[in-house]
């Protein structure tokens, strides 16, 4: 009798959202872990392997299409990929515009083409994006198509980001374009029977986290918490269960969508004490 093949999870960026989401789907299923960094690939998987996971380490270049075809072709030499979830990031506050929007657009966009290619039926898939999405005025709605259906590979050549120069200003547009390329996606991806979605994740609490608090946007980031309705940053394990709920099969109706997750800071933004930011 043949034995049949495990089930494969994969994980972009390993850090403390990611893992969160990872622990609740990964039981009985391979996860492979891949981080730009091996060591810190490395240190998750001992911590994974020693609570009953099987992980895998491996590294990943988001912005390279070989780096991440290879990734793909390793996944998939493992067994059926079933789900993926993808946290890499660019925080604005340590990087130049041109940087966030190559790994934050360009690679988000590079990962759900080729996984696309690949995902098993009935797999589903994850892109963890940002609140910083929903901060940014309406673009015009030939824009919106541009960033949701430009060919990957012409994608950093659209007009609109030639002059982007502000990283915060690059971190919106990315994560409003991670919403409408997912948007696309789902399309695709269900031409296989597979389903993708984003989570737009708040202030939220983890290492990366704690260092911008420290830094110079540390300000920004207290007034933003300390006047959203939830008063509160968010959890890691927060996140963890809304990725797991999307993931599962209980949420086999939904794809395409962004779920918006930060304590309604993004409420006050535009209709609470947080409007003279943009006003």
């Amino acid at each position: 009798m043949a034995q049949q093949r495990s089930e494969v999870v994969v994980l972009i960026g390993t850090g403390s959202i990611g893992q969160a989401i990872a622990r609740r789907i990964s039981a009985g299923k391979i996860l492979i872990l891949a981080d730009s960094n091996l060591d810190n690939a490395e240190l998750s998987a001992r911590s994974l392997l020693q609570t009953g996971f099987t992980a895998v380490p491996t590294t990943v270049d988001v912005t390279s299409r070989e780096s991440v075809q290879t990734l793909c072709d390793f996944a998939i030499s493992q067994g059926h990929l079933t789900h993926l979830i993808h946290t890499a990031s660019a925080a604005p506050t340590h990087t130049t515009a041109t940087d966030i929007l190559t790994v934050e657009l360009y690679g988000t966009a590079l990962i759900l083409e080729k996984f696309g290619d690949v995902i098993t039926a009935g797999g589903a898939g994850i892109i963890v994006s940002s609140h910083a999405g929903h901060r940014l005025p309406a673009l015009y709605a030939a824009e919106d198509r541009q960033l949701a259906i430009t060919p990957t590979e012409k994608l950093l050549n659209l007009p609109m980001l030639r002059y982007i120069t502000d990283p915060v200003h690059a971190m919106q547009i990315a994560k409003r374009g991670n919403t409408l390329r997912v948007q696309a996606a789902a399309m695709t991806w269900g031409a296989r029977g597979a389903r993708i979605n984003v989570i737009s994740p708040g202030i939220i609490m983890t290492p990366m986290a704690r260092e911008e608090f420290s830094g110079p946007a540390g300000g920004n980031y207290r007034e933003m918490i300390e006047k959203s309705p939830a008063g509160r940053a968010g959890t890691p394990e927060e996140i963890g269960q809304l990725g797991a709920y999307l993931l599962s099969q209980d949420a086999n109706f939904i794809t395409g969508a962004d779920f918006l997750i930060d304590g309604g800071v993004t409420s006050a933004w535009f209709y609470g004490g947080l409007q003279r930011k943009h006003t």
